[in-house]
């Protein structure tokens, strides 16, 4: 199940005794913890006893015990498996000998008092293991892994109803664009501009570009987009405002040289029929991402992209053999963008 139906269900009062957490966003883990606390919390006038555990610390054995043990003082036990490495194949450093016999009976016959959140913040699970077919077969499995672009308007919508705001889809895509997918920056800047409208208020596309930071990323998108665009001057203004920032001029370049890659990479996988979602898979990036360059690849052929690479790779041996000063290269090299034949 996606990890919005499962949060939903949470939300509406509907708990599972177990469920397992799985994928690459540990933010979406945290906030689904976060979820559960308040509900149990709302839902029972008793204390709340939450027990962390890390499975390369405590054997399975004293966990399952735990969680079987009613507690003392009443009140619902939420229990949580942290690092739940035995459904990878990757080795880990530790002396402890788990039997998770002891697990898989409990799964079958949980007690009603105590909720399990096992949790597996790696992005590729061992299929083949028994473990693993028994956490996905038997309890509420909860995927974090990153949304695709509907998911992502869709968890920006629940945020913005969390905080009593509204926004428009326009408003949603060019927060976006100007945050990126990263989920834990998503939700500050949410907060963020909820605070400055108010309960009950609308953000704007004026508020997003009042209050909210571009991050280093989206800053080389736009200032290529500008340079491309002949807008030199604007784009000139954000690698210097960098510069003050005091990033360093060859990680922009690097990071310039990995969005002439990206362009590159997108526009070949295209030709050859690839849909987005492929794409994306293949060459390890967010949907979204692959989605932003697709839309810009009218702008380049096959040839200029190359040209660019190659001249992203001159700079960079210019700066580090001491032929010319770093901050002007870099500079150089964005008036070329503007100027160089398409």
């Amino acid at each position: 199940m996606t990890y919005l139906k499962v949060k939903k269900a949470v939300e509406q009062g509907k708990l599972s005794p177990v469920y397992f957490s799985y994928g690459s966003q540990t933010f979406l883990m945290e906030d689904f913890i976060q979820e559960l606390t308040r509900q149990l919390q709302t839902k029972n006038e008793e204390e709340l006893n939450i027990i962390p555990f890390r499975l390369q610390e405590t054997p399975i054995e004293l966990i399952v015990e735990e969680a079987e043990t009613i507690s003392f003082f009443g009140g619902k036990k939420l229990v949580i498996i942290k690092d739940f490495y035995a459904v990878t194949s990757q080795k880990v450093e530790t002396k402890l000998e788990h039997n998770f016999d002891v697990l898989d009976r409990y799964i079958k016959n949980p007690v009603e008092e105590t909720i399990v959140v096992i949790q597996a913040p790696y992005e590729k699970l061992d299929e083949r293991k028994k473990i693993t077919k028994l956490l996905k077969k038997e309890t509420t499995v909860v995927e974090a892994n990153p949304f695709d672009e509907r998911t992502l308007f869709q968890w920006i919508q629940e945020q913005a109803e969390q905080k009593r705001v509204t926004l428009s889809d326009q408003t949603k895509g060019q927060l976006l664009e100007r945050v990126g997918t990263n989920l834990l920056l998503m939700a500050t800047e949410i907060e963020k501009l909820s605070l400055y409208v108010g309960e009950g208020g609308v953000i704007e596309q004026d508020h997003i570009e009042l209050l909210v930071a571009r991050t280093l990323e989206q800053d080389i998108f736009a200032l290529i987009d500008l340079a491309i665009h002949q807008k030199t001057d604007k784009a000139l203004v954000i690698y210097h405002d960098l510069l003050r920032q005091k990033e360093e001029p060859l990680k922009i370049l690097a990071l310039l040289t990995r969005q002439f890659r990206i362009y590159y990479q997108v526009k070949e996988l295209s030709s050859r029929g690839y849909s987005q979602k492929e794409i994306a898979s293949q060459m390890k990036l967010h949907p979204y991402v692959v989605k932003l360059a697709t839309q810009r690849l009218h702008q380049f052929n096959e040839k200029r992209l190359y040209a660019l690479m190659e001249l992203a790779a001159e700079t960079d041996y210019a700066i580090k053999t001491g032929k010319t000063e770093k901050v002007l290269a870099v500079e150089l090299l964005i008036l070329r963008l503007a100027t160089d034949e398409k």
